[in-house]
């Protein structure tokens, strides 16, 4: 792939993963606008995986207490720090085995456009409405393993391209009553595992196609991703602190709206 090509893709993974207006629906713009062929899920796995460390760099306070916590319940002594991994656990399961699955039948993922103009726009409006009637009364500290798996069971709902990750689990976070900036750490929290498997999956892939410059293509984007997702992290955790995720449900109606102008040929 040309660097350029390779530039957008990963700048546009990394400033959209965990924000909720889909990065998928931006990046079935790309082949679109720059006349290039589909990137290919390899190199989206890619990216994801850059975006991946990102959160890792960013919640390494998290992740910190959470293996202490672990660490101490190994040892046989119960630590409030473990009870996060088990949330983390629970959310992760059901997307881990329907994304396995998705995998085997459909390696090829769905890249419609109308689909993914429809979900771009069906879930930020869910989104938007999510926002105006959720109370902000819960924490990560107040969930329980049920509601972890209602997570879980709607990161499936994101396999299918323009839901969202993140949207959609800020979308059931602030129906649930949790505060924004809660919710929003806990979405990308859970976005760890979920990445990671599916970054194990496609980067075996990779090896055992012995592509080398397929591999180079992959640190050179997961490399650019790692550090946008890094840079759009901490903005939409300091956004947070004074507004709500309007402007985000906003903007996917008009993305939305405009994937399905292109789609259905309303743009002549």
């Amino acid at each position: 792939m040309e660097l350029l090509h390779l530039a957008v893709v990963a700048v546009i993974q990394g400033l959209t993963e965990f924000i909720p207006v889909s990065s998928s629906g931006h990046l079935v713009l790309v082949p679109l606008f720059m006349q290039v062929p589909d990137q290919g899920l390899v190199i989206d796995v890619a990216v994801h995986v850059g975006t991946l460390f990102a959160v890792i760099v960013y919640f390494w306070g998290d992740i910190w207490s959470m293996i202490m916590g672990l660490a101490q319940v190994i040892k046989g002594r119960r630590d409030p720090r473990a009870k996060l991994i088990g949330l983390l656990v629970v959310g992760t399961i059901p997307v881990l085995v329907a994304g396995f699955a998705l995998n085997y039948y459909l390696p090829s993922g769905v890249r419609s456009f109308r689909v993914i103009g429809w979900t771009t726009l069906g879930f930020g409006l869910l989104l938007l409405i999510s926002d105006q009637i959720g109370m902000t009364l819960r924490r990560i500290e107040h969930l329980k393993l049920s509601d972890a798996f209602v997570f879980g069971m709607a990161q499936v709902l994101a396999l299918i391209p323009g839901t969202s990750r993140s949207g959609i689990c800020m979308t059931i976070g602030r129906i649930m009553g949790m505060e924004r900036r809660e919710v929003a750490r806990f979405s990308m929290l859970l976005g760890v595992p979920a990445i990671l498997g599916a970054g194990f999956v496609k980067g075996w892939e990779v090896y055992e196609s012995g592509n080398g410059q397929l591999s180079i293509d992959v640190l050179v984007s997961a490399g650019l991703a790692f550090v946008f997702a890094l840079f759009s992290i901490a903005l939409i955790m300091a956004w947070l602190r004074r507004a709500s995720f309007t402007i985000f449900g906003v903007y996917r109606l008009i993305l939305g709206s405009f994937i399905l102008a292109i789609a259905y040929g309303w743009l002549g």
